[in-house]
Order: structure tokens, then sequence, then C-alpha cells
């Protein structure tokens, strides 16, 4: 069943519902052309052995059918060392359910209710939640049932999943079965109560299902986000590589799970899936757990490499994923021009720099005192107020700050603001309360210009903190000329080059392949901003390259 071809074949015979398309191994380019014209565009393209959206293309006309099969094929090879590709009708605005199953080597299978994995980049689940906002009963039975038949046609013995894609009619087709444990099968196990791992093991040592279908529950709601060290603002997410300088998972909140292979220190390597961890939560129902997450995620501590924990955040409180109005295409559809971070309200753009004009002050008090004390104890401070200018995006805002305890007051933006917190400075999560309304910080970074990182809402957001005085002074400094990007190629990405298709003298057409590059077995084709004549080519096939890395220059 881990063979695509042979598997789909199997899913026939067991009467389960298929997708149409071309049962065979695609021998090459010119074969899967006519078979994608057969068959009727557009076409997925995928890998026999495939799996995790490696060596996956959707083609919509001849030429992207070529290109397609050669990135496929090579990402199949890389990835799993088998290049046999199969082509697919691909259904068009589906959903991607999975049925979990649990078999033994008695005859006994069962179906353990469903997962939604529709929140997808590039072929790979990003949020999964069970049950599904979507299935109705009769729906999750019959899914159900030609799982466990399929299941039973291949005498499957320990948990495993079949996948299918349901169009908007709740028609579902067979995709493919993973006989393995799934990434996402937390969810499952916080709805049921069933403990998979422990029900492999006794499956595998010959022990009979010590459940019926009947006794399989759904009881509340879960929700599972991957976190990966991926820069969620380069096309949904290209891998990062590092070391974790900093991290801290939340698990002081209440019904949180995580999953997770790796600690404070470790590396991030370009050899190996970017995936830092699974994080779970669970809920009486879907609010809840969703409610949970977001919490979750604001208590998530990484520092050293760039993850998408924005990206997730900004997902699972999007008024369309709350609905459950959801797809394969969701990230597309709701950041068709890409992924941007958090867009601030109006009250959140004056939260965020009334949060950030009283760290700035917080911290020049701190830095007045000595192991509790002033450091000059003749010198007594009376200042109460402070006037600044917070500098965020475009906008350049002035602040009046005066302190009160431990609270501060804030002007700005046309509107005054109480902030309180316990002003920790040295911890990596602040929690602060806005006028009753309670948020949890990170301070990202600062240096001693006045700029200033911080992560609010999920996304990290640069500030530039300045007295008055200092931001009047200010506008003499000299600005940096911003780079010329378009007669250059940089690296989007840490990897491994695997082609280069220029030399120099060549003259390429804006949109032309210059290069591949393969990061954490991924291939992904770079290419020209503009037309115009190679310059130096600076790679060659074989080189490793680091993110921002200079490829090619254009005359």
């Amino acid at each position: 069943m881990g063979d695509k071809i042979e598997s789909k074949l199997l899913a026939k015979n067991a009467k389960v519902n298929t997708i149409p398309g071309f049962d065979g191994v695609v021998k090459d380019a010119d074969e899967a052309v006519r078979i994608a014209r057969e068959i009727g565009y557009p076409v997925m393209i995928k890998a026999s052995a495939g799996g995790g959206g490696k060596g996956m293309r959707i083609a919509w006309d001849d030429e992207e059918t070529r290109e397609g099969f050669r990135f496929s094929s090579q990402e199949a090879a890389s990835s799993f060392g088998d290049d046999r590709l199969l082509i697919e009708k691909f259904i068009d605005n589906p959903r991607h359910i999975e049925i979990q199953v649990l078999a033994d080597k008695h005859g006994n299978a069962l179906w353990l209710n469903e997962r939604e994995c529709s929140i997808q980049r590039r072929n790979q689940k990003v949020v999964e939640e069970a049950p599904s906002t979507f299935l109705d009963p009769e729906t999750r039975r019959a899914m159900g049932e030609q799982a466990v038949a399929l299941a039973k046609a291949v005498k499957y013995s320990s948990a495993g999943t079949v996948e299918f894609l349901v169009d908007s009619s709740k028609n579902f087709y067979f995709l493919e079965m993973n006989t393995r444990l799934q990434v996402e099968h937390p969810v499952t196990e916080c709805i049921t109560g069933l403990d998979l791992v422990q029900e492999m093991i006794r499956v595998a040592k010959g022990y009979p299902l010590r459940h019926k279908q009947a006794d399989i529950p759904i009881n509340g709601w879960a929700v599972e986000c991957r976190v990966y060290a991926e820069d969620p603002y380069k096309s949904f997410g290209l891998p990062s590589i590092g070391k974790l300088s900093q991290y801290q998972e939340p698990l002081h909140v209440p019904s949180v799970r995580v999953d997770s292979g790796i600690q404070q220190g470790s590396d991030i390597s370009i050899y190996y899936d970017p995936m830092i961890s699974k994080l779970i939560t669970y809920g009486s129902n879907r609010a809840e757990a969703l409610k949970r997450m977001e919490e979750a995620l604001d208590n998530y501590v990484i520092r050293g490499v760039a993850h998408n924990i924005s990206l997730l955040r900004e997902v699972i409180v999007h008024p369309r994923f709350v609905q459950g109005d959801i797809s394969t295409k969701f990230l597309p559809e709701v950041y068709p021009d890409g992924f941007k971070g958090h867009e601030l309200t109006d009250l959140e753009r004056r939260q965020l720099l009334a949060t950030a004009a009283s760290l700035y002050v917080a911290e020049q008090l701190r830095s007045q005192r000595f192991l509790g004390t002033p450091r000059i104890p003749i010198a007594k401070s009376k200042r109460r107020s402070w006037e600044l200018s917070v500098h965020l995006g475009d906008g350049i805002y002035p602040a009046a700050v005066s302190k009160h305890g431990s609270s501060f007051s804030v002007e700005v933006d046309g509107m005054k603001l109480n902030v309180t917190s316990e002003w920790n400075l040295a911890s990596p999560l602040l929690s602060v309360t806005i006028d009753g309304t309670q948020r949890t910080i990170q301070r990202i970074s600062r240096n001693a210009s006045g700029e200033t990182s911080i992560q609010f809402l999920g996304t990290v957001y640069k500030l530039q903190i300045l007295t008055k005085v200092a931001a009047e002074l200010s506008k003499y400094m000299p600005e940096k000329a911003a780079e010329d990007t378009s007669s250059i190629l940089r690296s989007p990405m840490p990897g491994t080059v695997v082609a280069v298709s220029v030399k120099p003298g060549d003259t390429v057409s804006e949109g032309q392949e210059i290069c591949v590059i393969e990061a954490m077995k991924m291939q992904n084709s770079m290419i020209a901003a503009k037309t115009g004549k190679v310059k130096a080519v600076h790679c060659k096939a074989g080189d490793t390259v680091g993110e921002e890395d200079l490829l090619v220059e254009l005359e």
C-alpha cells in the first residue's frame, strides 16, 4: 500500500471510490503530456512512492506537465529512491479528509473517525483537526466503511490512514493509504481516548482488538498545528536553518500537548524535514480548542530560526477557518499575494504602540537601578513622564508616557491607554494588560539605536522608539540606498544547487529558469526577474548555498 500505483488498483478492486486517472507508470515527459490530454486538464502528477507533499505537481497545460514531470521525478528519486510517477485528474477546490483505521491479525478492523487536513501549502499539511466540520454522520460512516474494506482487502494489521479528497457535494475519492502512524494522529487520540501507539504494539504482539466499532466515540475537539522552521513570508514557508538559541514549549497552557524531537541548542539543518514540533490543543468544542491554540502559539518561544507561528495563528483566527469554510486552496485564496503577517486594526496598532513605549520606559528605569537599588544612591529620580517618538511601518507616532505604580499611561495616536505588567524584562514572555485586554508578547530583539522587534498577535513587528530630541535629530542621519534586486538572483533559502541553466553571456527572458535549488528534499526553480544578459554565475551544480547567497548577476 506504500506504492500509490499499486494501492489505487487494490482500492478499485475493494470497491473504494477512486479518482479518474492513468493507473500505470508514466515513462517520460512526452507520455505524461499524452496521458494528461486524455484525462483532461488540470491533472496531478505524483510520485508513486511519495508522501509529505514531495514529488507532487499540479499541471494546467502541456508545458506545466513537462516541467512537473521533471521536478516530480527528481524529487521522488532524491526523497524515496524511486522516480516512478502516476497521473490522475486534479479535483479542484477539494477538502482533504482522512480516516484513521486500526486492524488486527484476527480479521478485525475499526475506523476511528476522521481528520480534516485541508490547510496545506505545497501539498503538505499545516493544520489538522478532528472531527471535521464538514462531514455528516452518513458520509462519515460511508468513508469509514470503505476505509475498513480496503484495510481488510489487503489484510492490513496495525494503525493506518486512508486518505480521501472530498468535493463540495460530499463525494469522496481515495487518495492513498499510509501504512504507518501519521504525524497528525494525536488529534484522533484526543477525541477517541485511544492510545494508538499502544494499540499498534498490542496488534504487533498478536492480540485482538479490545474495542468494537460502537465503542469509538467523538468526545470534544482537537486541533494540531505543525510548527516548522520556515519563513512563511516566502511562498507560505521556505526552509530556515540555524541553531535554536532559545526554545520554550507552551506546556503551562491547559490542554496542550507538544510532540517534538528537539531542544534548546539543537541544529536545524538542510538535510531533514523542517518540522520543529506538533502543537496540539483539546477542548470540549471547536471554539475552546481554537482559543487554547491561539494562547499556546502566543506562548511558544522559538529563537534562532525563522518559524511559521505567525501564519498558524492567522489561519486559526481567520473568519473563514472559524466558520469551517476551507479547502486545500485556502492559503492561496485567502492570501493571493502571499502571506504578509497580521494586519493590525486601529485599536491593535495603538495597543502595540503603547506597549512598545511602555517597554522602552520600563527598560530605562531598570537601567538606573542595580540589584534593586539606584545605581547612584544620592541621585533620587523623581521623573514620572516621558515624551517619545515611535516608528512603526511608514508611520511616526508621538507618545506621551506617564508612570503610575507598575502601570503606564500612554497617550498615542489620539488615544489614551493604560498598560500594566510585572515588567519582568528578563523573561522571553511578557504578559501585559492594555485597558483590560490581556496580551502575551515577546520582545525578539533590540539595539542601542532604539530599534526593537516585538511579537504581537503572532506577528513580529519592527519598531524604533526614540526620545523626542533624538527623533528630531534622526532626520539628519543618511539613509542606506536600497539594493537593486532586479539584476541579481539570490537564494531565498539554504539548500543545494541541483542545476544551473545559464552561463555568462547568455540572454535570459523574464520568468526564465536560471537554476534549481533543493532544500529539505523539495526542488525550487529560481527564475529571472527581468530580461537581460548574464554577467556572472556564482554557483554550480552540487554547491551548498545559504539564504541570500548571490547566485547569478545580470547586466
